[in-house]
C-alpha cells in the first residue's frame, strides 16, 4: 500500500477577461476624468490636479474657484442616478480627510474652503456636476 500523494497545490487559471476588463476600466474612468475637468473648466473652475495621491486616499480631480478648494469625484455609469449612489459613506471620509491633507500641504490652500463635489457622467447625457454633493456627515 503505497502512501497517499498530497493534494495538488491550487493554483488560479489565468484570466486575461478580466485583466482585459480591468485595463479597460481604467481607461474608461481616465477618459471620465479629463472630459470632467473639461467640464469644470468650462465652468470656471482651475484644476489644480489629476489622480492625486495622498496617505489618505486618491483624489480624481483636485479644482480651485473663487477660493474654494473643490475635492471632485468622477463617476460614471450607465445612468446619472447610478453614478450619483456610487459613491459611498466612507469614501466620502477618505475624500474629505484627502482634501484636507493637501490643503494643510501648500501654503496657498491652507485657508481656502475644502467642498466635495461629484461629477456624473453616463452614455448620451452631458456631465452632471454636482456642488457640495455630500453635506458634512452624509
Amino acid at each position: 500500500m503505497s502512501a497517499p500523494r498530497p493534494a495538488p497545490a491550487p493554483t488560479r487559471p489565468a484570466r486575461p477577461d478580466r485583466q482585459v476588463r480591468g485595463a479597460a476600466a481604467r481607461v474608461s474612468g481616465r477618459r471620465a476624468e479629463v472630459v470632467a475637468a473639461l467640464w469644470l473648466m468650462a465652468k470656471g473652475y482651475r484644476i489644480l490636479g489629476f489622480r492625486l495621491a495622498t496617505p489618505l486616499g486618491e483624489i480624481d480631480l483636485l479644482a480651485q474657484r473663487r477660493g474654494v478648494l473643490v475635492v471632485v469625484e468622477v463617476k460614471s455609469r450607465t445612468t446619472l442616478e447610478a453614478a450619483l449612489d456610487a459613491v459611498t459613506y466612507e469614501q466620502r471620509g477618505r475624500l474629505r480627510r484627502a482634501g484636507a491633507h493637501i490643503a494643510a500641504s501648500r501654503a496657498g490652500l491652507r485657508d481656502a474652503v475644502i467642498r466635495l463635489d461629484l461629477v456624473a457622467l453616463a452614455p448620451g447625457r452631458p456631465p452632471r456636476h454636482v456642488v457640495n454633493a455630500w453635506v458634512d456627515g452624509q
